[in-house]
């Protein structure tokens, strides 16, 4: 059974800096993408980033392009979600999510939510202005 546990999350003061993590279990982790989603109060979920299985090809929304960085170590089954310059809008809870890709090019789809097999629990994160 595919686990994922994100942490990293809490308050921080707009310009501040947050790294999240994401731990993965039950899976071959190396054979996943994996992306970062976010969904403040009363909005949908939305895409934050995204990685390939082998790290090699990144992928940000235009909101975070610059600031946010994902990286993974497949020897250690994690995700991380840098993040600096923080800003208020970025208050949400943070969500990762692992997809094994073996129907459709993840370029194609990566951004899309509804296309990810497995989800974790999420963490908070609230920036104050």
């Amino acid at each position: 059974q595919v686990q994922l546990v994100e942490s990293g999350g809490g308050l921080v003061q707009a310009g501040g800096s947050l790294r999240l993590s994401c731990a993965a279990s039950g899976l071959t982790f190396s054979r996943f993408h994996m992306g970062w989603f976010r969904q403040a109060p009363g909005k949908e979920r939305e895409f934050v980033a995204a990685i390939r299985r082998s790290g090699g090809t990144t992928y940000y929304a235009d909101s975070v392009k610059g600031r946010f960085t994902i990286s993974r170590d497949n020897g250690k089954n994690t995700v991380y979600l840098q993040m600096n310059n923080l800003k208020p809008e970025d208050t949400a809870v943070y969500y990762c999510a692992a997809d094994r890709g073996f129907l459709r090019e993840f370029s194609d789809y990566y951004y899309n939510s509804n296309e990810y097999d497995s989800w974790g629990q999420g963490t908070q994160v609230t920036v104050s202005s």
